[in-house]
């Protein structure tokens, strides 16, 4: 038996197929995005199951999915939304793992938080396992300097990870107060351990706050003592961990060079997990609300690349359709792990919800979620 697979597989980072998707559009016809039938569920058990349920959806989420959202937003303002709706016992949070945590330690005793899909996780999250971080921490300490090093973990981070932050008096950020977490740490002590994108600490360190790219250093898990001296960690100001988001991180400076060239006059709108060099390139960078703020306000015939996740391009494109807004890459990326949670999985998880029976439902063990929360409550705190 002969199988035709068509045009011929290529191995990742070899070669590059010219008729492969373009910017937020694919050519050719495509299926309906949601099986109407599986719509229909899931509208009849959100129905049935009223204010007792609260379904939050991450901006990445595909279209299929965030149309049951009740509310949309980044993971903290999620997070936030749903410790704001204790009169609602089932939260089903539509994005990934640390999401759903963090979900669970800012929610009453009395309320689950569900995933509809476990696998749903997030590689940058995933780069950072407590041990490993532990390990780092008798690393600073043999060289003498964790007593002036103040941890500080992304939102994008496990909650192990933000409980370590917790216990070693340090604070959590997102991408919108990065800044503010820096400047709050630097009051505290003379050096920062930056979890778990290195990207965004270094973005915000260099670009925002004057450091130079040689106060910077990387650490490195994989290697013994993190690939640096001793006396590289003692002269360093921002120790930042090997790690990146997947999506942004492929964005480069040719892709940035690339869209200058195709569209005269177009703005570079990217997020702060983009790595450095593209960072400099771009004309505006802000998180994902920040993403949406600067398109919603831009004037009409206005052109804009962004560097984020294509689903969210490609919602701002059609919500602007006066406005020319493209993907900054050329090739189309989704966040794989986002993606995960489909109507399928959210269909399963509402019915399940609506018979009474909770599938998929993420807890943090108590001791974890104290210090973890100690973090949170002083990022809020910041000023």
């Amino acid at each position: 038996m002969t199988i035709d697979i068509g045009s011929p597989l290529l191995l990742l980072g070899r070669g590059a197929d010219p008729a492969s998707e373009r910017g937020v559009s694919c050519p050719g016809d495509l299926p309906p995005a949601s099986d109407p039938a599986l719509v229909e569920r899931a509208h009849a058990a959100k129905a049935a199951l009223g204010e007792r349920l609260f379904v939050l959806g991450h901006h990445y989420q595909r279209d299929e999915v965030i149309q049951f959202a009740d509310v949309t937003g980044d993971s903290f303002k999620l997070a936030q939304e749903a410790a704001a709706r204790p009169q609602a016992p089932y939260v089903v949070f539509c994005g990934v793992h640390f999401m759903a945590e963090s979900a669970d330690i800012l929610t009453g005793p009395d309320q689950r938080v569900v995933l509809p899909d476990l696998a749903a996780g997030c590689s940058m999250a995933d780069m950072a396992t407590y041990d490993q971080v532990e390990e780092c921490w008798e690393v600073l300490e043999d060289a003498g300097i964790a007593d002036d090093v103040v941890p500080i973990t992304y939102m994008n981070s496990s909650a192990d990870i933000k409980a370590f932050v917790g216990r070693h008096g340090g604070t959590v950020c997102t991408s919108s107060n990065a800044r503010r977490a820096l400047e709050w740490a630097f009051s505290k002590g003379s050096k920062v351990l930056f979890l778990p994108d290195q990207h965004l600490g270094r973005n915000t360190a260099v670009l925002e706050m004057g450091l130079g790219l040689d106060d910077c250093v990387v650490y490195n898990p994989h290697r013994p003592d993190g690939g640096l001296a001793t006396d590289e960690l003692r002269a360093a100001t921002m120790i930042l961990w090997r790690g990146h988001c997947s999506v942004h991180g492929r964005f480069s400076k040719e892709s940035v060079d690339d869209v200058r060239a195709r569209i005269p006059g177009v703005n570079v709108l990217v997020h702060p997990e983009c790595r450095h060099e593209v960072v400099r390139e771009a004309d505006h960078i802000g998180s994902t609300e920040y993403i949406i703020r600067m398109l919603d306000e831009a004037p009409a015939g206005s052109a804009w690349a962004v560097g984020t996740e294509l689903n969210l391009v490609k919602r701002l494109a059609d919500r602007h359709s006066d406005k020319t807004i493209v993907f900054l890459d050329k090739t189309v990326c989704f966040c794989s792990t986002m993606n995960r949670i489909d109507l399928p999985h959210l269909v399963r998880s509402l019915e399940s919800l609506a018979r009474g029976e909770v599938v998929n439902q993420i807890t943090v063990d108590e001791e974890t979620a104290h210090y973890a929360r100690a973090a949170l409550d002083q990022m809020l705190a910041l000023p």
